[in-house]
Order: C-alpha cells, then sequence, then structure tokens
C-alpha cells in the first residue's frame, strides 16, 4: 500500500510540495477551502481595480489534473489529530494519513481587537479583495450624493493601517485611483481631493528593508499625495474612521495591513506557538515529537526567514524532497533558504526592490517588480492576462475591473 500524503491548504507552500511529489509513489491528497490557487502578491491589485479575480487564480484541479497520484478535494480542516494520524474535516469526517503538511497560512491579527475587523477588512483572500474594492468603489459614489461637506470628506477619506508591503501597495493604488482613473467621471465631488493615509506604528514603513530604501519608499508615496504617518499607533477603529489617541480622522474606507497570525489550525498541533500563532519546526520543518508532520509556509517560525511566497515555495519543495527520499529510505535534509530579493510597489513607476546588497528604488525597481511578477504567475493565461491588463493601465490610467455587486455600505 502506498504511503498516504494529506497537504492541507494549496497556497504556494502547498501547491509546490504537491508538484514536487508528482512522481512519488504515494497517495497524495490536497485539501482547501477554496476551489483556486491564488498569487497572492498582485490580490491587492484586484482590490484596487487594477486585476479582475481570475487574472491571479487558476482552479486547483486544473493545475494538478496530469498528476496521476494527486486527488484534490474542496474542504476545510477543524483539527489535526496527531496521535490518531488523522485530520478533522468540518462536516466530521477524518481523513488519514501517513506524512501530512500543513500549509494553511496566515489569518488576520487585530492585536486583541478584533472588533474593529468589520469596520477595517484585511487583505488575504479574493473574498477580501473584492469587499475592499466595493467599499472604496462605493465610498465615492457616496460622496457623489452627500451634501454634508464633513461626512463627504469622510467618504473621501481612505486610511490604510500599517506600513508593511501590503499597506505601501494599496495606499499606492488608492492615490493612482483618485488622481488618475476616476478624473472627470464624476459631476459633485472632485476625486483629485480625495485623501489617502498610510499609517505605521514603527518609526518607518517598510521595516523589513534598508533605512534608505523605506526613506525613498516614502518619499514616492507621498509625491503620489499619501499621507504617510509613522510612529502613530491606532487606539480604535469604528464605523466612523480611526482613532490615534487623541487625534480623530474621520474616514469611511478604512484596510488593515497590519498584522498577521498563523492559522487557527495551529493550535491544534498540541506544540508551543510563538506570539503570532507559529509553530517553532525542526531543522527539516517536522512537527517537534511528530517527524510526520510538515508545517510550512507563513505558519511555520524561522528565524530569518520572511513570511513571502518564494520562501513558502522552498519549505514546499524540501518537504516533498524529503518525503520522497524517505520512502526511499534516505534521510532527510535541513532547509536552508536561499534569499532571492524583495520587491514592493508603490506606484506607477515606482518601487523599491533589493538583492541581497544590491538595492533598487523608482523606475528601474518597478521595472524588475514587474516583471518578476509576470515571470512567477502560475500559467501562461494568467501572464498574457495581466500583462494586457497592466499595458492597457499604464497607457491610458483606466481601471476595467470596477464592477460593484452590492451597493451596501458602513454608514
Amino acid at each position: 500500500m502506498n504511503p498516504r500524503i494529506v497537504i492541507l491548504g494549496c497556497g504556494f507552500g502547498g501547491l509546490w510540495a504537491a508538484q514536487g511529489l508528482r512522481k512519488a509513489r504515494a497517495d497524495v491528497t490536497v485539501l482547501d477551502r477554496t476551489n483556486h490557487h491564488l498569487f497572492s502578491p498582485l490580490l491587492y491589485q484586484v482590490a484596487t481595480a487594477g486585476l479582475s479575480a481570475p487574472a491571479i487564480a487558476a482552479p486547483i484541479r486544473h493545475i494538478l489534473a496530469g498528476q496521476r497520484n494527486t486527488t484534490v478535494l474542496l474542504g476545510e480542516a477543524d483539527a489535526v489529530l496527531t496521535d490518531e494520524k488523522a485530520v478533522l474535516l468540518e462536516d466530521g469526517s477524518r481523513l488519514p494519513y501517513d506524512y501530512l503538511i500543513v500549509a494553511t497560512g496566515a489569518a488576520h491579527s487585530y492585536f486583541g481587537h478584533d472588533e474593529w475587523a468589520p469596520y477595517a477588512p484585511g487583505l488575504k483572500t479574493l473574498e477580501d479583495a473584492l469587499e475592499i474594492r466595493r467599499r472604496m468603489l462605493v465610498a465615492y459614489e457616496r460622496a457623489e450624493r452627500e451634501t454634508d461637506p464633513a461626512r463627504r470628506a469622510a467618504w473621501l477619506t481612505f486610511v490604510v493601517i500599517g506600513g508593511g508591503p501590503t499597506g505601501v501597495e494599496l495606499a499606492g493604488q488608492f492615490a493612482e485611483i483618485a488622481r488618475h482613473t476616476l478624473r472627470g467621471e464624476f459631476r459633485r465631488i472632485d476625486p483629485h481631493r480625495a485623501r489617502v493615509v498610510l499609517v505605521e506604528g514603527s518609526d518607518r514603513i517598510l521595516r523589513a528593508y534598508p533605512p534608505d530604501l523605506s526613506e525613498k519608499a516614502q518619499l514616492q508615496l507621498e509625491r503620489l499625495g499619501v499621507t504617510t504617518w509613522v510612529g502613530r499607533m491606532v487606539t480604535n477603529v469604528d464605523a466612523d474612521g480611526v482613532s490615534l489617541g487623541d487625534e480623530r480622522v474621520s474616514a469611511k474606507t478604512v484596510v488593515w495591513a497590519a498584522g498577521v497570525a498563523g492559522s487557527p489550525l495551529a493550535r491544534s498541533l498540541g506544540v508551543p506557538l510563538d506570539r503570532a500563532g507559529r509553530v517553532t519546526v525542526q531543522p527539516d520543518l517536522s512537527l517537534p515529537g511528530h517527524p510526520e508532520v510538515f508545517v510550512i509556509g507563513d505558519l511555520a517560525a524561522i528565524e530569518g526567514v520572511p513570511g513571502i511566497a518564494p520562501a513558502a515555495k522552498q519549505m514546499g519543495a524540501l518537504t516533498a524532497k524529503n518525503i520522497a527520499r524517505e520512502i526511499r529510505g534516505h534521510q532527510r535534509l535541513p532547509f536552508h533558504y536561499r534569499d532571492y530579493g524583495q520587491l514592493a510597489t508603490i506606484g506607477r513607476n515606482s518601487a523599491v526592490a533589493m538583492f541581497g546588497a544590491f538595492k533598487l528604488s523608482g523606475y528601474p525597481a518597478w521595472i524588475a517588480w514587474l516583471l518578476a511578477h509576470i515571470y512567477f504567475l502560475i500559467n501562461f493565461r494568467n501572464r498574457i492576462a495581466v500583462m494586457l491588463d497592466w499595458a492597457w493601465s499604464y497607457w491610458t490610467y483606466d481601471r476595467y475591473a470596477r464592477i460593484v455587486i452590492s451597493n451596501k455600505a458602513v454608514t
């Protein structure tokens, strides 16, 4: 009987693990709560109407259709029963395994203030992106109808909390939409007067980057019209805006990009978790005390390894290799992260990038960012769709993914 390998989650880590096992003499099962693999580095582009959802997603079944040893299941894991070597699913059924790869990623962290979530959605899924896009576009529509100047200003104020790559990218795109995309489309408001505020609790944005690149990123944001506040802590978020100590910002659109926590599934693994709810793994990425269980991607806490897609891919590939080696009677290999660099885009012709000691900013970094993201998209169709959308948007400033299904809004 072939070993049973279960992979929970088909993000970058899970997908690379599954593909790495395509030739293994094993029965592989991939379980995900959605039917698609998501190219999450471009999720903010869906949230800001730059791309449509299918441009950055692909059906998991289609991606893995050629792997005869792999079964794809749509469902959600409620718990891992390590003593029984089984995964408890949401319907009460159990999925047994000989090897388990947990790649369920991260969730939003509001630092103990989950009551803020309804007013400040985060960005992790397509549903999140579509909700942020809806709130942003509806805000302009409500501002067009509003006669009270103060309330109109609140509808035209967009606050992004968190100065990491996601927050910087969202803030830059919000500013570009206000100053270029919507120009001339309204009669009672001037979208150019919209206010975009980026709030970061530490002393600078993009703390994972060197200070000089952080400073250049902030300057590029400010040139786009983004107000950047660093060293400011959010103390409350509600339907009418954001509080920063004694200061109040009236805003109807608030987006949370300030913190992440490990998937809640980690709590069922029976091992200590770090402050962010992540699992400290063994050198081969296995679970302490359970060598048949591997934890990879954003859920794995490894010193010096950032929570980015390339790291998750490397973890997935190594885990697949180690399982295949063990099936053949060979020893496992330890994980060593290879840093291929980091990139963050700010707006049109603006980005920052670092590749080891080599640093770029402005237009050269933006070109590097653009080429890298097109290259790493999951399939040829997505690459073509994204290139066409970006080329059209670059020359015309148009964003045709501005479809709102529901016009409900926080009032």
